[in-house]
């Protein structure tokens, strides 16, 4: 094989292989926010479309909020049926903050507030899991 052919080759393929381990590590030096608040909620009326559409959009407006460093709003996944499987529930959320100080400035401020006093009367059960990244 001709050399300079053999050298193309080589930088090419170091160069693809820095591509693909930037991208799977997510390509940036971003740190990801340090809390994670997950929020799980129960229907009173698991069938209604129309409920679920309400409490959605209630939960997308939290966005809005400053200290809200990303929102991942969803429905139960139609994932393997397992007994360490819980999917019982109507929709869920995901806030991302920076600390503990973001996510209780976020717990009284009026956008969370009003989406408590407009949707509370649409679930049965909240369940609530607050971690920190280590």
């Amino acid at each position: 094989m001709n050399p300079d052919r053999r050298t193309f080759l080589a930088t090419a393929a170091t160069l693809g292989a820095a591509a693909a381990a930037s991208a799977a590590t997510g390509g940036s030096a971003h740190t990801p926010p340090k809390l994670v608040h997950h929020v799980f909620f129960w229907l009173k009326n698991p069938d209604s479309k129309e409920d679920l559409a309400k409490l959605l959009a209630g939960i997308r407006g939290l966005a809005a909020i400053e200290t809200v460093r990303g929102i991942h709003v969803g429905v139960p996944a139609s994932t393997e049926k397992r007994p360490v499987v819980d999917n019982s529930f109507s929709a869920s959320e995901i806030l991302y903050f920076d600390d503990v100080a973001g996510q209780d400035a976020y717990q009284v401020h009026p956008l969370h507030q009003k989406f408590v006093s407009e949707c509370s009367h649409l679930w049965s059960k909240v369940i609530v899991y607050d971690a920190m990244a280590v």
